[in-house]
């Protein structure tokens, strides 16, 4: 799926928006009911291993594609969309990566994905992944089914890391897609996640009350004590 400047209009290519009666005339333009979902072009649909390969082989490697362009691994019957109904209740681990990173470790999910490495996360919670090639950062985000499952979020996250080999001092980021539609937006708001201890302690050591901003994720910033710790925590990246 590719943003902005050069992304494909469906059709417009094949004589769409010409009138057959009148082909000098044009159609008064209809924009697509979902323009996010028809900007995303199927490459393949891989059965096996070999035909797997057959496909990745061709393709570009996420360190040499534009910005904004995402590249979507998902089960079949999946669409990597929000609304879509197996995704609708679910959500989604980020791990924001410095620029020149994301081909390898996007090459590390997907091969885990098809190789079924995510052990101890239920058949099917898994529904996808995507890279996606921004400015300033690359991302890869693990799409899971059930967002209101606080065990089984927790133990995707570890699958990621191990995976991954994150470092234990890498934070990660989770987001539900409830949370997405509301504000329309994939990355923004998004909040360190914190083991339930660690907010359990949070909230026996504070005796005041305090204003935090709350987007939907399950953790807070660490705004309580006048600034946050993400600049520090992406140092990382």
């Amino acid at each position: 799926m590719r943003r902005g400047k050069g992304s494909h209009i469906p059709g417009k290519d094949k004589g769409e928006g010409k009138d057959p009666e009148n082909p000098t005339a044009e159609k008064k333009e209809q924009l697509p009911l979902n323009p996010y979902e028809n900007s995303v072009k199927i490459i393949a649909t891989v059965k096996t291993v070999e035909e797997f390969w057959t496909c990745y082989d061709y393709l570009v490697r996420p360190n040499t594609l534009p910005t904004t362009t995402d590249y979507h691994f998902f089960r079949e019957g999946i669409k990597p969309t929000w609304e879509d109904k197996l995704n609708s209740c679910g959500g989604k681990w980020i791990v924001r990566l410095r620029k020149g990173l994301a081909s390898r470790y996007w090459e590390e999910v997907i091969l885990a994905l098809i190789g079924s490495q995510f052990t101890g996360i239920p058949d099917g919670e898994v529904c996808g992944a995507v890279v996606s090639i921004r400015y300033s950062e690359d991302i890869v985000s693990v799409w899971n089914k059930t967002a209101s499952d606080r065990d089984v979020v927790e133990r995707l996250r570890d699958a990621i890391k191990r995976i991954l080999h994150l470092p234990t001092f890498v934070h990660m980021e989770y987001k539900p897609h409830e949370t997405s539609l509301q504000d329309k937006s994939s990355f923004r708001n998004t909040q360190v996640w914190k083991p339930k201890s660690a907010i359990e302690r949070e909230s026996s050591s504070q005796s005041h009350t305090s204003s935090v901003r709350r987007t939907g994720s399950w953790s807070d910033r660490d705004e309580i004590r006048g600034k946050s710790k993400r600049d520090t925590e992406r140092s990382w990246r």
